[in-house]
């Protein structure tokens, strides 16, 4: 197992601002970042993906641009992350607004490196705690996976803040979702800020594939997520020509229109309620689990759950399950909604064993 050590931004006179402490955490995510494309471990591009020292994964990845101008959608695979062949980390991110391809690209090459940043921290943290657990009572220890959940949250806090900050990159009335794993052994722990979903296909008793969504669609239908924007002033309504569809708007004015409750960037809208705080939750991976579907709303809104496990199934060649799958969803967006302009579509198929 290879390894990269991180420097601990915090010293131990505790001395450091928070301005170095970030400093010194975008030049150790910099470090990871080129590393890990020099070694050839980052996929950004549509093909497949091997873990083939461990094969432990096999990932087919795809996008396609719709019918609204440059693709919005991109997506990640970072195999041995940080290095270390246990662990793997995959994304897709949705970007919307004139700016959103260049939010969507920037948060996928901050979030994954911050984040293994976040989690070395919080491990060597937790490593000085145990060293002294004789000394104090110990209530509870952390699990692996709430050392993930906490490293996720104040690592989308610390990505969202980065874009606020970028000059060069104007997301005031732009944003992205995300939804991302990662995969440790054979726990998955799985952050959603948006409307992409994550759908599993395991096996039943008798054998036959079936489809569990273990993430959750973040629109303004929920009455959890609308009720938080309009606490905050925010307004949630459907447009005459889209009955239906809920979105989220200013208190004065026709912007920005969000289809989603949860997003990067869009600061235009970040103190009406929209949150970039992602939704945290684990799967242990069985014998009975084959594969794991991430896509983007442009797949979900014209394909089912179990019609999405079914195309990936039935794929001749595993390495074209995505394309497939997205191929899928555009034919889908014609033949159902041929009114309305096809959307971007992007899917990362994960094979387990």
């Amino acid at each position: 197992m290879r390894s990269c050590s991180i420097k601990n931004p915090i010293s131990d006179n505790n001395k450091k601002t928070s301005t170095s402490d970030e400093v010194i955490r975008r030049e150790a995510a910099d470090a990871l970042a080129r590393e890990a494309k020099k070694s050839g471990l980052i996929s950004k591009s549509s093909g497949t993906v091997s873990a083939e020292s461990s094969g432990s994964f096999f990932a087919s990845v795809y996008s396609k641009r719709g019918e609204k101008g440059v693709n919005q959608d991109c997506f990640v695979v970072w195999e041995e992350f940080g290095f270390q062949e246990d662990l793997m980390f995959c994304g897709v991110f949705d970007g919307h607004g004139s700016w959103g391809h260049f939010v969507a690209k920037r948060v996928r090459e901050l979030l994954p490196s911050f984040l293994l940043c976040d989690w070395q921290e919080v491990l060597s943290m937790n490593s000085l705690v145990s060293g002294i657990e004789e000394e104090i009572e110990v209530e509870k220890k952390s699990t692996p996976f709430d050392v993930w959940k906490e490293s996720y949250l104040r690592t989308c806090t610390a990505v969202d803040k980065e874009l606020k900050r970028h000059c060069g990159l104007d997301s005031f009335y732009s944003g992205t979702t995300a939804l991302m794993i990662v995969k440790q052994g054979d726990l998955m722990v799985i952050a959603n800020v948006g409307d992409s979903r994550a759908v599993l296909a395991t096996t039943s008793d008798d054998d036959s594939l079936v489809a569990v969504q273990l993430t959750v669609d973040f629109k303004l239908g929920l009455p959890q997520e609308a009720e938080r924007i309009i606490q905050s002033n925010g307004r949630v309504f459907c447009l005459y020509d889209e009955p239906g569809v809920q979105r989220l708007w200013l208190p004065d004015g026709e912007t920005p229109g969000l289809a989603m409750s949860r997003a990067f960037g869009d600061y235009c809208v970040k103190d009406y309620g929209l949150i970039s705080e992602p939704d945290v939750t684990q799967r242990s991976i069985s014998h009975r689990d084959k594969f794991l579907v991430l896509a983007t709303d442009g797949v979900w809104d014209v394909i089912s759950n179990e019609e999405a496990v079914q195309i990936v199934a039935s794929a001749p060649d595993r390495g074209k399950a995505a394309k497939r799958l997205v191929e899928c969803a555009n034919r889908a967006w014609k033949r159902k909604r041929r009114s309305i302009a096809v959307d971007d579509c992007s899917a990362v198929c994960l094979f387990f064993h």
